[in-house]
């Protein structure tokens, strides 16, 4: 079964309260929900997928628990510190995960990304 993670670029402070509001309520019934990552603004997202970044996700995603940052580094012909950076800010919201031995993994088969056009969309 693939793993997916739903970005949204949500248009207000009112359409992020509306979709954690729906998030518990589905979580309360007992429901299973696709996992959620919300931006308010489409900038957001760009800085923190940026094509670095996602390049660094699908290596990770071919090697999980195999590589620490260090390696990962050496395995994309990187600067250390530059990569260092990439792994603590896709880490923080949660697409990169870090064992116990600091091995990597992305916990995603897919991310899908949802940017509305409108502010109904």
């Amino acid at each position: 079964m693939m793993r997916r993670l739903v970005i949204e670029i949500l248009h207000s402070s009112e359409d992020a309260l509306n979709a954690f509001k729906e998030t518990w309520r589905e979580a309360e019934q007992g429901g299973s929900r696709t996992p959620r990552l919300a931006f308010g603004r489409i900038r957001d997202l760009f800085s923190t997928i940026t094509e670095r970044r996602l390049e660094l996700l699908r290596h990770v995603a071919t090697r999980p628990g195999e590589l620490n940052t260090r390696q990962l580094a050496i395995s994309l012909g990187r600067d250390y510190k530059n990569v260092h950076t990439d792994v603590a800010a896709l880490a923080e919201p949660g697409l990169l995960e870090k064992d116990e031995r600091g091995r990597l993994s992305v916990p995603f088969d897919e991310i899908v990304i949802h940017a509305g056009l409108t502010h109904a969309a």
